[in-house]
């Protein structure tokens, strides 16, 4: 037990390190923010998500899937999930960018050891602009922010739009696979002249083709439809938590920022 203890402990000060470089988590867990926790969530959603694919790999399941859906509908929603998923980790990784500019305007405005404040550089994002175009419009004494305000949601919310557009097209897909599941079903059943007992096996495994088709097609839009829906709350929960400290922080602190840049 010892020797697993003293092996560890190296490995438990590498990790240690390289944290430290991350924004975010240099101040500690319990400072992480919003952005920086749903970004690692979505790493161990991703996680999760390869594991279980792997196992179905394994399983044999993609090829069971292939086999029954010949429509190929089955395959597109999948793509369009992963597609999905890969969108929101993009979206995450901005998300905790813009709350690290968001964080060094906030700690812009706090007494300085060495000097007045002054405005953070080296930043970009929708925050960012905001707060600069803010600066900009008060020195010209125009403190009438509104459209501002509108642009800023805009860019933090616009893009959750599309997704959840995009998420409801799983669902149409799966409803679209069900239509044409039934239909092979209909078609089969009109085609039948006779029925043969002897044949019954035969027939019930044509019968039970569309049947397949209908029912797989449905689930898997509906489960595809569910794993990006929650994907998709936390990022606009994300989001709304972004927008409304960057708005009480642009209505009270910056002004500290706005008088100090005047003089």
């Amino acid at each position: 037990m010892n020797a697993v203890a003293r092996r560890l402990i190296p490995l438990s000060r590498i990790f240690q390190s390289r944290a430290s470089f991350l924004p975010g988590l240099a101040a500690g867990a319990e400072r992480a923010s919003i952005a920086d926790r749903f970004f690692f969530q979505w790493l161990a959603f991703a996680g999760v998500m390869i594991f279980a694919s792997f196992i179905l790999w394994r399983a044999n399941v993609w090829g069971v899937l292939v086999e029954a859906d010949p429509t190929g509908i089955t395959l597109m929603i999948i793509g369009v999930f992963v597609l999905s998923t890969l969108w929101v980790g993009r979206r995450a990784w901005v998300m905790m960018r813009e709350r690290h500019a968001l964080d060094a305007w906030m700690q812009a405005v706090r007494p300085q050891q060495y000097g007045p404040a002054q405005v953070p550089a080296g930043h970009d994002g929708a925050v960012n602009d905001y707060f600069t175009a803010l600066m900009d419009k008060a020195r010209r004494h125009d403190y009438d922010n509104a459209q501002l305000t509108e642009v800023l949601a805009e860019r933090m919310h616009g893009p959750s739009e599309s997704a959840w557009w995009v998420n409801g097209i799983q669902i149409k897909l799966g409803l679209l696979g069900k239509v044409i599941g039934f239909s092979i079903l209909a078609l089969d059943i009109s085609q039948m002249q006779t029925f043969d007992a002897s044949q019954s096996a035969t027939m019930l495994k044509t019968l039970t083709g569309g049947l397949g088709i209908a029912l797989l097609t449905t689930a898997v839009g509906l489960v595809a439809n569910m794993l990006l829906g929650v994907q998709l709350v936390r990022m606009d929960r994300c989001s709304d938590a972004i927008l409304a400290d960057s708005l009480e922080f642009a209505e009270t602190d910056l002004a500290k920022l706005t008088h100090q840049d005047a003089k």
